[in-house]
């Protein structure tokens, strides 16, 4: 069974949801769809594998202070593909 990655959520309001994601080495998220805009701001420096539907994987680095927004309608399973503790904070835009 998969590690899960532990999700704290930090603020949800009427404006954004904001929400801190902390993976040990292998954990993932899960498969998921954003139903909103969102931005990323990676607080260590995140090796991510990330599932894609279509069996499609993805490999990258986010280095640490850097962000990045996609927007709604992403589906993916994001998976700590590096060997220490990963963490980013992704706020949701409503």
């Amino acid at each position: 069974m998969a590690i899960a990655a532990q999700a704290t959520q930090m603020i949800d309001d009427t404006r954004v949801r904001v929400t801190r994601f902390d993976f040990a080495p292998g954990a993932e998220t899960g498969w998921h769809w954003h139903a909103m805009d969102y931005v990323i701001t990676a607080v260590t420096d995140c090796h991510m594998r990330l599932e894609m539907p279509g069996g499609n994987v993805k490999k990258v680095t986010v280095p640490a202070g850097t962000a990045y927004r996609r927007d709604e309608g992403v589906e993916h399973n994001v998976i700590n593909a590096g060997d220490t503790q990963m963490s980013f904070v992704e706020v949701e835009l409503k």
